[in-house]
C-alpha cells in the first residue's frame, strides 16, 4: 500500500471516529436532558417554573424546594417529607442485599461443588421463578406476611425483597463458581476442611467481582421497587418511591413541580451513586463469570 493510501485510510478512519463520538454525544446529551430538566427545575423558585421556560437555569437559585420535599412536604397524611421515608429505604435494602446475596453464594456453592440428585431440577426451578410476574405473588405473600404478624413492616418487605431476590443470586454465583476448579474443594476435603471451612476460606475470598454483580443487581431493584412498596408497606414503613408518589398527588391547587423534581432526585440518587462508583466494578463482575452457562 502506498503512502498516500496510507494516509488516505488514517483521514478516513479518523473521519468515522469523529462522527461515531458525535453521535455518541447527541445520544448522551439527549438522554440526560430529563436529569438537566429536574436539576434546574428542582433549584427555581415555583414563580419561575409556571411563567418561565423550564429549559432556561434558574433567575433566583434556591434550595427551598429541596428542603421541602426532605422536611416538611405533605406525604400522605403526616407533614414530615421524605426523610423518614429515606431511612425506611435504608433499612429495607441493606439487610435485604446482605442476605440475599450471602443465600446466593452458598445456594451457588452447593449447586456447583456439593451436587446432589435433583440439583439441575432444583436450580431450574429457582430460575423459573425469577420470572414470575410480580403480580401473581400479591396475594399468598400478603396472606403470609400476614401469617408470620409482619404484615405492613419493613421486616416484612426485607422478607420479600429476599425471597424474589434469591433466584437471581444464586443464578449469578453458581454461574460464577462453574468456572472455579474442583479440584481445590476437593483437596480442601481431603485436607478434613468442612462445608463452611472451604466456603469461608477458598470460595468468598475469589468472589468478590460476582458479589460486586449481586449487590448492585439487588441494591437497583429493592430500592426502586413500588409495588411491593405498595402493597405490603403501613404507612411508618414506606419506602421511598412510595412516598415519592404520594409527595406528588398530595399536591392540591398548584403544582409544585420544583419540590416534586427535587424529591424525585433525591429518590434516584442512591442508585445513581452506586452505578458512579461501583459501575466499573459491575461490568468486570459479568466479564469475570456470571453470565457463563
Amino acid at each position: 500500500m502506498s503512502v498516500a493510501s496510507q494516509d488516505t485510510a488514517v483521514k478516513t478512519g479518523g473521519i468515522a471516529k469523529v462522527f461515531i463520538y458525535l453521535i455518541l454525544i447527541l445520544f448522551a446529551l439527549f438522554y440526560l436532558l430529563p436529569l438537566y430538566v429536574m436539576l434546574t427545575n428542582s433549584l427555581k423558585p415555583l414563580s419561575e417554573i409556571t411563567g418561565g421556560n423550564m429549559m432556561s437555569l434558574p433567575r433566583d437559585w434556591t434550595i427551598e424546594a429541596w428542603l421541602s420535599a426532605w422536611s416538611t412536604a405533605q406525604v400522605g397524611v403526616s407533614p414530615t417529607g421524605l426523610q423518614p421515608y429515606f431511612v425506611n429505604s435504608i433499612l429495607m435494602v441493606v439487610p435485604a442485599v446482605a442476605i440475599s446475596t450471602v443465600l446466593g453464594a452458598l445456594n451457588g456453592y452447593i449447586l456447583t461443588k456439593w451436587r446432589f440428585r435433583g440439583d439441575t431440577l432444583l436450580f431450574g426451578l429457582m430460575l423459573f421463578a425469577c420470572f414470575i410476574p410480580f403480580q401473581i405473588v400479591l396475594i399468598p405473600m400478603a396472606r403470609i406476611l400476614g401469617l408470620l404478624g409482619i404484615a405492613g413492616t419493613t421486616q416484612g418487605l426485607v422478607l420479600v425483597h429476599v425471597v424474589y431476590g434469591i433466584g437471581f443470586s444464586t443464578l449469578y454465583f453458581r454461574n460464577y463458581y462453574a468456572s472455579f476448579p474442583t479440584e481445590l474443594v476437593r483437596a480442601a476435603m481431603i485436607d478434613g476442611a468442612g462445608f463452611f471451612r472451604i466456603f469461608w476460606r477458598i470460595m468468598l475470598p475469589v468472589s468478590g467481582p460476582i458479589a460486586v454483580v449481586t449487590i448492585i443487581w439487588q441494591f437497583t431493584n429493592i430500592w426502586n421497587d413500588f409495588l411491593f412498596g405498595a402493597s405490603f408497606a403501613g404507612l411508618s414503613a414506606m419506602p421511598m418511591t412510595v412516598a415519592l408518589n404520594n409527595l406528588v398527588n398530595s399536591s392540591t391547587g398548584v403544582r409544585e413541580y420544583n419540590v416534586h423534581f427535587a424529591g424525585a432526585i433525591m429518590a434516584a440518587l442512591p442508585t445513581l451513586l452506586v452505578y458512579i462508583v461501583a459501575g466499573r466494578f459491575f461490568v468486570r463482575g459479568l466479564m469475570a463469570g456470571s453470565v457463563k452457562g
